[in-house]
């Protein structure tokens, strides 16, 4: 899922906390960033939240993870 437009980060962060597998985001160079590390989290925030942030894809290893994230964004439509 590619995102643009992240304003709900806390909400989005509660979602990955929730996640049983990785999560990440991958931008056009390669880059991934796992956002189950907190430390990850700080560089992925600024990211998202940076010109390029438009630039990243949501990735997500579990099935059922990719569905939490589907349903944040069937709420929050703009982000997508």
């Amino acid at each position: 899922m590619r995102l643009k437009n992240i304003q709900e980060i806390n909400a989005f962060l509660r979602i990955v906390e929730s996640c049983v597998g990785e999560v990440y985001l991958s931008s056009q160079h390669g880059d991934k960033i796992f956002l189950k590390s907190r430390m990850s989290r700080y560089v992925a925030i600024g990211a998202l939240l940076g010109e390029h942030g438009d630039e990243l894809e949501l990735f997500c290893e579990n099935r059922e993870d990719e569905a939490k994230f589907i349903g944040f964004f069937y709420e929050h439509e703009d982000l997508l």
